[in-house]
């Protein structure tokens, strides 16, 4: 686990997402947004999101940066490693507000439902820019860039695990309910509107979790 996020959980604070960002910048977990470098991932991130990793050049993210391309490559050797640096930060955010919204949560059913909400808000762009990108785009990684990506997911998902063991979802497999919570979720990105007179995504997260923990 990253001392950063933990020490953020064991603050119980009820951070906003900036506050959030802020405090992981300041104990090193996250790049400045404001800095070149934070510009750069930030504006790759809504790039890779929008057209996909693939159709992204290294032209097109220093044309809306606002730099010339060569000037990329003073902060990343490759796009690859660009896309590398998005999904861990990525991974990381999400870890911290997860971690944080379960910290306000009482009991171990309220906090399961704190991770679904959590995740929902990620997939549909809600407080964690580029969370699609970590299922999306997780083919284009390297061999050697997986290795650190995957052990940040692994931290990320063992913070289900204990949510799920601990709310005694049925079944008693929690690896398996997690698995099946992940489609579950994921599949809302092409079917769930958060907006309108239809459900919103806290509602949503209400009847998910009647599913898997009634």
């Amino acid at each position: 686990m990253h001392k950063g996020a933990a020490s953020l959980a064991r603050l119980g604070q009820n951070l906003s997402p900036q506050q959030l960002i802020g405090a992981l910048v300041e104990r090193g977990e996250l790049t400045d947004p404001g800095s070149p470098r934070g510009r750069l991932l930030n504006v790759a991130a809504r790039q890779f999101e929008q057209k996909g990793y693939a159709r992204t050049t290294v032209r097109d993210i220093a044309s809306e940066v606002g730099i010339l391309s060569g000037s990329i490559f003073h902060h990343f050797a490759s796009k690859e490693q660009i896309l590398c640096a998005v999904m861990r930060e990525v991974t990381i955010f999400a870890s911290a507000r997860m971690r944080s919204a379960m910290q306000q949560a009482e009991s171990p059913r309220d906090k399961l439902r704190a991770c679904i909400q959590s995740e929902l808000e990620a997939i549909h762009g809600q407080a964690v820019p580029g969370f699609s990108i970590l299922v999306l785009e997780w083919r284009s990684l390297s061999k050697d860039s997986r290795k650190e990506v995957l052990r940040l997911r692994d931290e990320y998902e063992h913070i289900w695990l204990i949510a799920i063991r601990a709310a005694k979802c049925p079944g008693g497999d929690a690896a398996l309910v997690r698995r099946l919570l992940v489609g579950a979720l994921s599949h809302t990105y092409s079917w769930f509107k958060p907006r309108g007179k239809g459900l919103s995504i806290a509602e949503l997260a209400d009847r998910i979790l009647l599913i898997f923990a009634p």
